[in-house]
């Protein structure tokens, strides 16, 4: 293993880079050290603190279709859309999952949930702005650490789809 590599996964080694490095897809990381004293929320002061358009930072959120949880992967700028995440997946009635539950699901807390390496696979859905985009920022699987990849290398790796999701 080449040295960058090692010190990579040394550093910062939670299961989402694990997994994009197991798959050997092309990524970039951005570390920032989280404040929780901005006022901000944890999307929108990632892309402040990786300085990147807020519409191209994407955050994760856990809600339950049916009774069954998905992952919704909508702009840090925009809200989720529920009616449309139920419609995306063929479900009926979507309602935010209980946060508790969603770190369970997913081995990640709350403001650092990536949709990549979850303990769990949900079916996942990115919401469609990402189609026009080159790259998108995703928590990298904790406060402080934003990845970027391709929107393809995202889906193919969650297995997702796109959708419009976002409002």
């Amino acid at each position: 293993m080449a040295k960058k590599d090692a010190a990579r996964r040394t550093t910062h080694g939670t299961p989402a880079v694990v997994a994009l490095d197991r798959a050997g897809v092309p990524y970039e990381l951005h570390a920032y050290t989280h404040d929780a004293a901005s006022g901000l929320s944890y999307g929108l002061e990632a892309a402040a603190a990786i300085g990147a358009d807020p519409a191209h930072v994407f955050k994760t959120l856990m809600a339950e279709v049916d009774g069954a949880l998905v992952v919704a992967v909508v702009p840090v700028d925009r809200s989720l859309d529920l009616k449309a995440l139920a419609r995306a997946v063929g479900g009926k009635r979507a309602t935010m999952a209980d946060p508790g539950a969603a770190q369970r699901a997913t081995g990640y807390v709350v403001g650092g949930i990536s949709p990549l390496g979850q303990k769990h696979r949900h079916p996942t859905v990115l919401d469609a702005t990402a189609d026009a985009l080159d790259r998108v920022y995703v928590s990298g699987g904790r406060r402080g650490l934003d990845v970027a990849l391709a929107p393809a290398d995202l889906l193919r790796l969650t297995d997702g789809r796109t959708a419009p999701i976002a409002r």
